[in-house]
Order: C-alpha cells, then sequence, then structure tokens
C-alpha cells in the first residue's frame, strides 16, 4: 500500500467513526439543509441532466435533493453498481422505483444507459468523505467514482463536479495520488464553498 494510499485509509477511518455517531435526526436534518443550498446552486438550477445518487447509512442525505431536481424537471441519472466497481446509470423515476442492491445500496430498477451515460450530465454530485481546500475529494475507496472522473476527463467532457458532506467533513488537505480528480464545489448544510478546478 502507497503512503498515500495508507493515509486515505486512516483518515476514512476516523471519519466513518465520526459519522457513526450522527442521529437520525442529524442525517435528516442535514439532507434538508444540504437540498435547500443544492437547489440554490446555478449548476444545479441550470442543468437539463444531472449525475447523482442515492444516500445511504450516515452519509449526508440526497434523497430531498432527488426529487426536488426531479419535481423541476431534471433528468436524473442514478448509478447502478457493476460487479467490477464501475458504474452503470439508469434514470431516476422516483422513490418507489429504487430497489435494494449489492453493498447495501439502493438503485434504479430502470432501463441501464451504460458507463458512458455520465457524459450527458451537465453537473455531477460525488459522494465523499471528505475535501480539501484545493478541491481535493476523498472518497470510500472503492475506485466506482475514480473510474466516473477519468471516464470524463478521457471524453474531454467538464461538467460541474460537486460533493455533498458535512460541515465539519471540509479539511484542511486530503492525502492526493496520481489518478484523483479535484471538485468544482463542496455543498454542506451551512454553506457553498467553490474551487478553481
Amino acid at each position: 500500500m502507497s503512503d498515500g494510499a495508507a493515509e486515505k485509509a486512516l483518515l476514512r477511518g476516523e471519519l466513518l467513526g465520526v459519522r457513526r455517531l450522527l442521529t437520525d435526526d442529524d442525517v435528516r436534518a442535514a439532507g434538508e439543509a444540504l437540498a435547500r443550498r443544492a437547489l440554490a446552486l446555478p449548476e444545479l438550477s441550470a442543468a437539463t441532466t444531472v449525475a447523482a445518487y442515492v444516500s445511504v447509512g450516515r452519509e449526508p442525505g440526497t434523497r430531498a435533493l432527488l426529487d426536488a431536481l426531479r419535481t423541476r424537471g431534471i433528468r436524473v441519472l442514478l448509478p447502478v453498481l457493476q460487479s467490477d466497481n464501475d458504474l452503470d446509470w439508469a434514470v431516476y423515476e422516483g422513490a418507489d422505483r429504487l430497489v435494494r442492491a449489492a453493498r447495501g445500496l439502493l438503485e434504479p430498477a430502470g432501463t441501464r444507459l451504460g458507463p458512458a451515460a455520465v457524459l450527458e450530465a451537465d453537473t455531477v454530485l460525488l459522494p465523499g468523505l471528505a475535501v480539501d481546500a484545493r478541491g481535493m475529494r476523498l472518497g470510500r475507496g472503492g475506485g466506482s467514482y475514480d473510474r466516473v472522473l477519468a471516464r470524463i476527463a478521457a471524453a474531454g467532457h467538464d461538467p460541474a463536479r460537486v460533493v455533498l458532506l458535512y460541515d465539519d467533513e471540509v479539511v484542511a488537505r486530503v492525502p492526493e495520488e496520481p489518478h484523483d480528480h479535484p471538485v468544482h464545489a463542496v455543498v454542506t448544510p451551512k454553506g457553498v464553498t467553490r474551487f478553481t478546478a
């Protein structure tokens, strides 16, 4: 394991430990605040297609945001985890059309559009555990979104890349590896921070 990977693993453990202490009310309140803040972003209000994700467990909640985007007529793509950890995509058709999948995830039940469907997105909402002052994101370590970001870069596509986090997950620095890509903004319940990516 490289030094960067080891540092990431240590930081992930710390951040996940803090998340485990959150109550259901904490998660719900943060999700509502995140939805309000995110919906005010020009990157979302002007988008026709947004690639997003369904939050699970103690992740900052996305359910209210997904429904609000759909109500506004914005096409929302949600990931479908493949056996190799890459992501396929399908259109969000409402909470009643989500199905349980591997690793406790919720995925859309609709037609699979292929991994390249993310290239149709004007904005990509990314899960994460932290982001630093440079816009470098720390993910969960599975590599799924590293592949998505690499696919976007290889295609020359430049959608807005936005991470949804809790307030204390914006940190001074996250360990970086060569495959990491910066994001444009982070949304927390207390506000929005933009980066020059």
